[in-house]
């Protein structure tokens, strides 16, 4: 059973997100206003080299306050196949240069909440090119895919893109 949307309007808008209000209608014809965020897109890869290890970061999400490997992406600008943001959020992020890409996934981490989409692709291989351009990372580490459970089982694997892209990866290769 479908909702009815009647309209919607922006609250608060910027190039990160658009906080909206929809005037909704349910099945059994209760209305009201429902938030929900309007995001662009963002696009990570998953760097596997020949041992079955995963080029990840470790950093600090200031929001959970929490620490936790991921994978490297970002935002998917304008005009910018997904696939191309993927490899150059990983050469800015990690310095490395990603080896031949593969779409794995989308992602829609929060459906009830934001219309987010994280394009998943694993690339086979990187190549050292030099520093990340854009420092978001305290380590950069290849870390054996066989690991992902139990990092995850431990918390720190806080991301659900980047859990649900390796989880693939390690299931699904």
């Amino acid at each position: 059973m479908r909702w009815t949307v009647h309209g919607e309007r922006s609250v608060y808008d910027s190039p990160w997100m658009d906080v909206r209000l929809a005037d909704v209608e349910l099945p059994d014809g209760r209305r009201f206003d429902h938030h929900l965020l309007r995001l662009r897109p963002a696009a990570g890869v998953a760097a596997v080299d020949g041992d079955r290890r995963v080029l990840l970061i470790w950093r600090h999400r200031f929001i959970v306050d929490r620490w936790g490997w991921e994978i490297p992406g970002g935002r998917v600008e304008p005009g910018e196949d997904p696939g191309e943001a993927a490899a150059r959020e990983l050469v800015e992020e990690t310095g490395y240069r990603a080896g031949p890409l593969r779409h794995l996934l989308d992602v829609r981490p929060s459906p009830g909440v934001h219309d987010g989409v994280h394009h998943i692709y694993r690339a086979g291989g990187a190549e050292r090119i030099g520093e990340p351009t854009d420092v978001e990372a305290e380590r950069i580490e290849w870390v054996p895919l066989a690991s992902v459970p139990a990092l995850a089982a431990r918390g720190e694997i806080g991301s659900a893109s980047s859990l649900s892209g390796l989880l693939y990866l390690l299931n699904a290769g």
